[in-house]
């Protein structure tokens, strides 16, 4: 695909998603912005602006831009989706109708890894629980209890090596702690064994930190036969979509001892946490903050505009996903 070509007339664009300062306030008075938070939204505008949309910010996971979305946008060009991960978005369609995908990589990578690493360590050492036991006033009668976890005797299994699994590893690296990984390939860019088998690395290890794309190809592929390899003293870890884990297993898992814990920052079905979890005093639970900080939200938003700011302006995109390369970069 070539770079967008320039043009004197303005071009509209469309927020399709939560709007936020940056997006709003990030383009010239070269461009019409439209908004539409929801897909009903999207469907209220008239069939006039439809035509006219030539480049689509989604700026939440939550708002899927599918085929159903896309195809009601026939001068489509462009969609910039705010987050790295963009299963909620229909690349494939986008590629066989001359659509560039854009996501937001690297400026999120540290503060993802930081999470993962900050949840690891509060799921292990119970950090919930003590802050609860100080608040209640039980430090004044009694000592705390020794807490079951460390970080200190595991072997950690990353799922997924892409940049956030290379900066989770690097915070374990320093960490003292020895890793693995499982990915569909070796990764070139670092020394740690890889196991082709998600299983044999279940056995290996006692801890699983989850980092994939979400998608069909990832679909519950952390399920009831992996949270057994893991163990008694497994303890999982998610910061990659809920999607990834078959949730009922790992309920089933939890409940029963088949693993230790989980510390937990996305779910199936988002906002919505499953009451068993909630009631459960060996889980960490985080509402989907991976990225969550103002610096970095700020910076993914910025990403999202100079995406397509350089596409209209007749140059390639800064991160375009793989399934929608652009030439003459």
């Amino acid at each position: 695909m070539a770079a967008g070509s320039i043009s004197s007339e303005k071009i509209d664009l469309l927020i399709y998603g939560p709007v936020r300062p940056i997006l709003e306030n990030g383009f010239s008075d070269h461009f019409v912005v439209h908004k539409a938070e929801t897909r009903g939204d999207l469907e209220r505008l008239t069939p006039a602006v439809r035509d006219k949309i030539r480049g689509v910010a989604v700026t939440y996971h939550t708002v899927r831009a599918d085929k159903d979305s896309l195809s009601q946008l026939p001068k489509l060009e462009m969609v910039a989706s705010f987050g790295v991960g963009y299963d909620h978005i229909d690349a494939k369609y986008a590629a066989e109708h001359g659509i560039i995908v854009t996501n937001t990589p690297d400026v999120l990578t540290e503060e993802v890894a930081d999470v993962a690493m900050g949840l690891l360590i509060s799921t292990l050492r119970e950090f919930i629980k003590a802050d609860r036991y100080v608040r209640s006033g039980l430090w004044q009668t009694q000592n705390y209890p020794l807490s079951v976890g460390s970080l200190r005797d595991r072997k950690v299994g990353i799922v997924g090596m892409g940049r956030i699994g290379q900066a989770i590893a690097r915070r374990l690296d320093a960490s003292l702690v020895p890793v693995v990984y499982h990915s569909r390939n070796p990764s070139k860019d670092v020394s740690y064994k890889h196991y082709p088998d998600l299983i044999e690395m279940a056995k290996a290890v006692d801890t699983l930190v989850v980092i994939v794309p979400g998608g069909a190809s990832t679909n519950k592929m952390i399920n009831a036969e992996v949270l057994k390899a893991l163990g008694p003293r497994g303890v999982l870890v998610n910061v990659a979509r809920g999607s990834v884990i078959d949730e009922p297993a790992l309920i089933q898992a939890l409940k029963s001892g088949t693993i230790l814990a989980a510390g937990l920052d996305v779910f199936a079905a988002e906002p919505n946490v499953p009451d068993e979890l909630k009631t459960m005093q060996n889980v960490v639970l985080l509402p989907h903050i991976g990225s969550a900080s103002v610096v970095t939200r700020n910076a993914m938003d910025q990403l999202v505009v100079d995406n397509l700011k350089a596409w209209f302006a007749g140059k390639a995109p800064l991160t375009p996903v793989a399934e929608t390369p652009v030439k003459g970069r």
